[in-house]
């Protein structure tokens, strides 16, 4: 069987070709780039589809290191790749331009001072990797000085704002040729100081990175800019705006950029270089031997729409074919879980209000929802306007378009879950909110009904409970199983056991008491398929209850107090009905 090692975490492209590791080719997103003539381009696209490889593939092809023996074995990394089939007009741009390559995701980082210093630590590591170009007499002195304290870590903070322009200069005088700008995660210290508390700090020294490299930058060849988001500029809170700052509230960090073409997922351009094809998924499991697990790989990877080309998830798809090559019964995995915030999610849920729930509810099992697009967000915003909500939701790949419309000058989007693994994480977060919500719920009502056979307040607090929850199992009985037993485990008095747990024959619930002095309570739960139908199921509940015995269980155990629940579900509605023996 064939076997190369697979790039789970590799991001570097010269590590991927030089060490063998399997490649799917996306080099004629080179070829792209230079038909299209973009010159600030943005692309946007979810967490771990591609994009920092991308990158580095970008600067391995163009950048001329300054060395001839380097460039060389650059030009080898390519031997055998669509782009080299391509034509003269592409082969003779290979290692033609100075780079300037930047990463951005050093910036997560818990206050405003320590991602700074890490984005500073990276401006300096790009100035040591072009530190040949100070040797020779192109510079001036005086630039030699700038470019040597940016270095030395002693320069004024707004040289560093503006170090990209500066080494962009550098680079032209020494090279005699337009530099070649590339940005990756520029969104991930801004996201992170949105969420850490200072935004506006943070978006100041990027808004400066860019506009200073970006706009009109007579250096520049052009720019290659990634991220997952297209962030709007933001005032800072609670300062009244004037009406001059009011009308650009909304403008782009990279306001003023009238170069700039955002490649979103909405885009047709490009959309095949950012996650797998289905054929190139199929090439991937037959060359492992594993083409038997296509169907699985599409209901749990699959989905993603690019423009319109369906787009597998790379870093779930390399991660499952490792896992299928050493056991081919191997099951799926939420490998994308582990890798991206799923802070935005946690909060739709736990915001959500019962308009939203309802449509959480209605997308995990298979719905859709219709929302207008956006492709510019704001941070600040993103609670305040449930369309933000969605539209950051849809932009980072946890809903994918399933249909798009226009109605005027508004487009609208038909959202859906893309597959099975970002519907678990959706399942997995609502859970663990529930979860909490529940340990953090005042249920003394409940509990003190529930002892004092109060039916009444059994069915009115249960059903706002209900009224509180998403649900997602279509209302079957394990969902109402599993929603009162994580309720009642919280009476803490009271040891709970589940039928679920303990085997077939019993009732759904048994709660006992430490001692048989206290309480046994028995609970049988039944659903009904129309409201008008609660009452009959009730008691078909508690006749369940004395058909089979289930008083029994817990009498040969001593208790004498014991209390007989027949509780009936529809939908988010509750009725209890008592019987009681002593």
């Amino acid at each position: 069987m064939n076997y190369k090692p697979l790039p789970i975490g590799v991001d570097d492209f010269e590590d991927l070709r030089i060490n063998n590791y399997f490649y799917i080719d996306k080099s004629l997103f080179i070829k792209e780039l230079i038909d299209y003539k973009g010159k600030v381009n943005l692309f946007t696209r979810p967490r771990r589809f591609g994009k920092t490889l991308n990158m580095s593939m970008l600067q391995m092809f163009f950048e001329n290191t300054g060395c001839a023996v380097k460039n060389e074995k650059r030009r080898q990394l390519f031997t055998g790749l669509n782009i080299m089939f391509s034509g003269d007009r592409y082969l003779s741009q290979m290692t033609g331009y100075p780079v300037i390559s930047l990463s951005l995701k050093s910036g997560k980082q818990p206050t405003y001072e320590l991602a700074y210093a890490s984005m500073k630590d990276e401006i300096i590591e790009e100035y040591n990797r072009h530190n040949y170009i100070i040797e020779s007499e192109v510079l001036l002195e005086n630039e030699k000085i700038r470019f040597k304290n940016i270095q030395n870590g002693v320069a004024e903070p707004i040289q560093y704002a503006k170090a990209l322009d500066f080494l962009s200069k550098c680079l032209e005088k020494y090279h005699n040729e337009k530099v070649i700008v590339l940005i990756d995660e520029y969104d991930v210290p801004l996201e992170n100081a949105y969420f850490s508390g200072f935004y506006d700090e943070m978006l100041g020294f990027i808004r400066s990175l860019f506009e200073s490299a970006l706009k009109t930058n007579p250096c520049l060849a052009f720019a290659v800019v990634t991220g997952c988001l297209r962030i709007s500029q933001e005032h800072p809170s609670g300062i009244p705006l004037c009406p001059e700052e009011m009308d650009n509230k909304r403008k782009s960090i990279f306001t003023g950029l009238n170069n700039l073409e955002v490649i979103s997922v909405l885009n047709d351009f490009y959309s095949e270089h950012f996650g797998f094809t289905q054929e190139e998924v199929e090439g991937m499991l037959e060359f492992y031997g594993r083409p038997d697990a296509f169907l699985t790989m599409k209901e749990w990877y699959d989905g993603y729409l690019f423009g319109k080309t369906e787009v597998y998830n790379p870093w779930s798809t390399i991660n499952y074919v490792k896992v299928l090559w050493r056991d081919k019964n191997a099951f799926p995995e939420p490998f994308w879980s582990n890798t991206s915030s799923n802070s935005i999610v946690k909060g739709l849920v736990e915001t959500a209000d019962l308009s939203v729930r309802g449509e959480i509810e209605n997308l995990i099992r298979g719905g859709s929802i219709e929302k207008v697009i956006h492709e510019e967000i704001t941070y600040e915003d993103v609670y305040e306007a449930e369309d933000n909500l969605w539209n950051f939701l849809f932009f980072t790949g946890y809903l994918k378009q399933s249909g798009r419309r226009m109605d005027g000058d508004r487009q609208y989007v038909i959202m859906t879950i893309p597959n099975t693994e970002v519907r678990y994480i959706y399942k997995n977060i609502i859970l663990n909110w529930f979860d909490r919500s529940i340990r953090q719920k005042d249920l003394t009502q409940l509990f003190t009904a529930i002892e004092e056979k109060d039916t009444d307040r059994i069915s009115k607090e249960l059903s706002v409970s209900l009224q509180e929850t998403i649900s997602f199992y279509d209302y079957a009985e394990n969902y109402y199983h599993g929603f009162l037993t994580g309720i009642l485990k919280n009476m803490r008095t009271y040891h709970v056991i589940s039928n679920r747990e303990s085997g077939l024959g019993r009732p759904d619930i048994i709660m006992k008491a430490p001692s048989v002095q206290g309480k046994a309570i028995i609970i049988e739960i039944k659903v009904a398929k129309v409201y008008n139908e609660m009452e009959e199921k009730c008691e078909a509940a508690i006749q369940q209850i004395a058909e089979r015995k289930y008083e029994s269980i817990v009498r040969e155990e001593g208790y004498r107090d014991i209390i007989k629940y027949g509780i009936c579900f529809y939908k988010k509605e509750c009725l209890v009905r008592v019987v009681d023996t002593n």
